[in-house]
């Protein structure tokens, strides 16, 4: 009985949060069944995704419709993130996103490609005002796509509010089928402080997840005492689907009285990034597994957590026992339920977590410089949650900046002097990021300022010198030099550039510049006839391609078409 006034509670408290977003104002942006691919919220990279990822059956191409009258606010193409993303604001204060668009409707086309031709720019972020591109309720306003960095062909649907806060689209009516439980795949256990034990030990502890036969969990009982808390690794499913999405709400009961709570209905984008605070971080980096952490440490500034008690943690005394109960569930109140059972004994740990010390100490709250020979990192204040011994080393080029186990809250400056650089390519160096495991590496976006060589990151890890001679290579893909183009609506070329990477691109026939769209991906640059720019029957194509480092390829050949 008790129990299930706990559940009963956590179903009043979601409808109850439900009800204050209007049900009826916003019409499904698509006009097929909405199947999710991404869940709001849900837990990636250094950030939460903002929006809902609704599966386009795996097809480009689809219309999409205004989801309700507006008008186009905001306009932004880019060969990363959202790529074609279109923003609608509406009378009742809420703006509407949808991004990773094939294309847009033929009067927005039109009015975007005036404005890329303008500036000589595919990429280009537009403000229209209010009375420019208004929209009614139903309107087609672009067609579904996989640009920017989609994984797949799907629409990427926000609703924000008049902060610029993203919401969960499911509070405003936006209906899936979905009666699927979320799963609970794992959980550990954390001792708080060198006295704390669970089980003996003061390391972090998994725990061995018991299935019931209702679809719920139980523990074996575990002998703890001092302060512990809790993680697990969970995820939600519809029925339609089988992705692997993120939760609504999470909370947890010691001996019945709630003790901690978070619900992802809306957040900021100024702290997005706090994601690194809710997961356990080292554990994602070295097991690529998200454990969201059920207790709130220091300097968490999350606005998704709710009614918590001690912070979440649960305090052990010696000869007690005690329940601990772990309740997950999606939006439409599908639950499953974890119970542990805790017996409390006093005993001193036998395993204890060893403590990293070297010779350098990060206050969180102040700023620190590191230098040995040519290089320097800065770290301003509160770059990182907590104060800890970081392992800073230089051996010739290469600065090993301890391991990538512990996020940052902002970016921080790493710098090389290459004055004493001796080489005939000096111009060509860069700041890389070494890979784990491969050494590979990996660009970083490198600023010179005479020879101080600097860039900005929020990654700990190695980092070296990179020398970049190789220019891009530019092959034409879907024709030849001196062809009839006549028939053709596109024409492509394919660009690689191996080592830095490609930094721009420009493309002109007969001289005038002409847009072309990049496709990272598939590493492909493509021009459309049909923006009526070419109109010559001679054609004599010039394309620039230039990398990181500064390295250029010109690739040139004449076309015909009438």
């Amino acid at each position: 009985m008790k129990y299930l006034l706990i559940l009963l509670l956590f179903v009043t408290i979601g409808t109850t949060a439900q009800s204050k977003y209007p049900q009826d104002y916003f019409r499904s942006p698509l006009d097929i069944p909405i199947i999710l691919a991404g869940t709001f919220a849900e837990l990636r990279s250094n950030h939460f995704h903002s929006g809902l990822d609704i599966k386009t059956q795996q097809r480009q191409g689809l219309k999409i419709y205004a989801a309700a009258d507006g008008y186009v606010s905001r306009i932004k193409i880019s060969h990363f993130g959202y790529g074609k993303a279109l923003y609608v604001t509406h009378p009742n204060g809420y703006t509407t996103v949808y991004a990773h668009l094939q294309n847009f409707s033929p009067t927005l086309e039109a009015y975007i490609k005036k404005k890329q031709y303008k500036k000589e720019s595919y990429q280009i972020e537009l403000f229209p005002d209010a009375n420019t591109l208004t929209l009614k309720k139903g309107d087609i306003i672009a067609y579904s796509g996989n640009t920017g960095s989609s994984g797949g062909p799907h629409l990427h649907y926000e609703i924000r509010d008049n902060a610029e806060r993203p919401i969960n689209p499911m509070l405003f009516g936006t209906d899936v089928k979905d009666t699927t439980n979320p799963i609970i795949s794992s959980i550990y256990a954390y001792p708080i402080g060198e006295n704390a034990h669970i089980n003996g030990s003061n390391k972090k502890q998994k725990l061995r997840l018991i299935p019931k036969g209702d679809g719920d969990y139980n523990i074996e009982t575990i002998e703890a005492c001092g302060t512990i808390g809790f993680a697990i690794e969970t995820v939600d499913r519809q029925d339609q689907a089988s992705n692997k999405n993120g939760v609504y709400a999470i909370k947890t009961f010691h001996n019945g009285a709630q003790n901690f709570e978070i619900n992802f209905k809306r957040f900021s984008f100024s702290e997005t990034k706090h994601i690194n605070r809710l997961i356990d971080y080292e554990h994602y980096i070295e097991k690529k597994k998200r454990l969201q952490k059920l207790f709130l440490e220091t300097n968490n500034p999350l606005s998704l957590y709710g009614e918590s008690q001690n912070d979440g943690y649960v305090d052990i005394a010696d000869n007690t026992a005690s329940i601990y109960k772990v309740v997950v569930a999606d939006y439409k109140d599908n639950t499953i339920n974890l119970d542990i059972n805790i017996k409390g004994i006093m005993r001193t740990p036998e395993d204890v977590e060893p403590k990293l010390t070297t010779p350098y100490y990060v206050y969180a709250n102040e700023p620190k410089e590191l230098s040995k020979d040519a290089i320097s990192v800065n770290f301003s204040k509160n770059t990182f949650y907590e104060d800890f011994y970081i392992d800073f080393n230089v051996n010739s080029d290469t600065l090993t900046l301890h391991k990538p186990i512990v996020p940052a809250k902002k970016s921080f400056t790493i710098n090389y002097d290459i004055s004493n650089y001796n080489t005939l390519h000096k111009e060509k160096l860069y700041i890389a990021r070494l890979m784990e495991n491969s050494n590979l590496p990996i660009y970083c976006s490198t600023k010179r300022k005479g020879n101080i060589l600097s860039t900005r990151t929020k990654n700990l890890g190695s980092y070296a010198l990179a020398l970049d001679t190789i220019a891009p290579t530019i092959k034409p893909k879907n024709f030849n030099d001196g062809k009839w183009l006549s028939k053709y609506r596109f024409l492509t070329l394919k660009i690689n550039d191996i080592t830095s990477g490609v930094s721009n691109y420009r493309a002109t026939v007969n001289g005038k510049w002409v847009l072309m769209e990049y496709d990272y991906k598939k590493k492909t640059l493509t021009h459309d006839f049909n923006d009526g720019v070419v109109i010559e029957t001679k054609n004599n194509l010039k394309v620039i391609v230039t990398d990181n480092a500064g390295n250029s390829t010109t690739y040139e050949a004449t076309f015909y078409r009438k």
